[in-house]
């Protein structure tokens, strides 16, 4: 699985942590920044990690900021972007299972760094249930993008 991940500032201490253990475990990584702690602007980050999970560059991705609301505004204002705020496992692995959610947001000031990683591997090892009242809620949500619902 290719994984594309971005950050903040606020989120560039664990964004460099989970790109070593995401590498270490085998994934394709694609880190679009940013590269140190000088502010900048999430939506930026957000906007790059949406663009490509839609342009395919990657399967998942995984946007981290300092409480992860900033991001998943941003990134959900792409169409065809389900980004979920997962502080926990269950969460990050529901999100997957009944929202068909493909970006992680998580805030670095609101989770541990064990607990950060245990939440992106749930959301990565989670799969699409694909049950009919899953489908049909997201046939509501592709509605309200298209501005029909």
């Amino acid at each position: 699985m290719k994984v594309v991940i971005g950050s903040d500032h606020a989120g560039f201490e664990y964004k460099s942590i989970l790109v070593d253990v995401l590498l270490k475990c085998g994934y394709e990584v694609v880190d679009l920044g940013t590269s140190n702690t000088t502010p900048t602007d999430y939506p930026d980050h957000a906007a790059g990690v949406s663009r490509a999970i839609l342009d395919k560059r990657g399967d998942r991705g995984i946007l981290i900021c300092g409480s992860a609301v900033g991001v998943s505004i941003a990134a959900n204002k792409f169409k065809g972007i389900r980004a979920g705020v997962c502080h926990d496992t269950y969460s990050a692995h529901q999100s997957v299972e009944h929202d068909d959610v493909n970006i992680l947001c998580m805030g670095q000031r609101v989770v541990g760094i064990e607990l950060a990683k245990d939440i992106a591997f749930a959301f990565l090892n989670a799969s699409f249930s694909r049950e009919e009242r899953h489908l049909k809620r997201l046939v509501k949500i592709t509605a309200i993008e298209n501005g029909e619902l």
